[in-house]
């Protein structure tokens, strides 16, 4: 079975719950991340966003040959950015590899501890097995997450002025 997520962390990594994102940047990177963040931190919506990912998501193969796998956060975090800031393969790669925030979201550590780098290859056969109806559902759940948490307190909009 894949695992959702690889609970023994790199050498290096902080846990997502304290990974402090930029509430003042008005790219929509952070505001993404914010929201998988919210999702992480509240058990009721990790367990329901993981048995969505698992309906769709099958086990790792356990040959040696052929697509390394990824965690399902992993697959999730590459994905919901994807979708959510319109980007090709090729800008999510540099994304994954270059991005601070997103490394760390994708449970990695400082640079020169790991330097675990995804291959173009990895990040597109891993993020296509996410069918795009999944995609809509997990959308539908972050923005409830987000709704819920906007009731309980002021909340300035991150992201881009549209």
């Amino acid at each position: 079975m894949r695992s959702a997520y690889e609970f023994q962390p790199n050498l290096g990594s902080i846990p997502i719950k304290r990974i402090k994102i930029d509430l003042r940047s008005r790219d929509d990177i952070p505001a993404i991340l914010l929201g998988l963040q919210l999702i992480w931190c509240d058990p009721e919506k990790q367990e329901k966003l993981f048995a969505l990912l698992d309906g769709h998501i099958g086990p790792v193969p356990h040959r040696p040959a052929g697509r390394p796998g990824m965690d399902m956060w992993r697959i999730l975090v590459l994905a919901v950015l994807r979708c959510g800031i319109g980007c090709d393969f090729d800008r999510l790669q540099e994304l994954a590899n270059q991005h601070r925030t997103v490394r760390k979201m994708l449970g990695h550590g400082d640079d020169r501890v790991d330097g675990y780098q995804y291959s173009r290859q990895t990040v597109s056969a891993n993020v296509a097995l996410l069918p795009p109806e999944l995609l809509h559902e997990v959308k539908i759940l972050v923005e409830s997450t987000g709704h819920a948490v906007a009731k309980k307190r002021a909340w300035r909009r991150v992201g881009r002025p549209g």
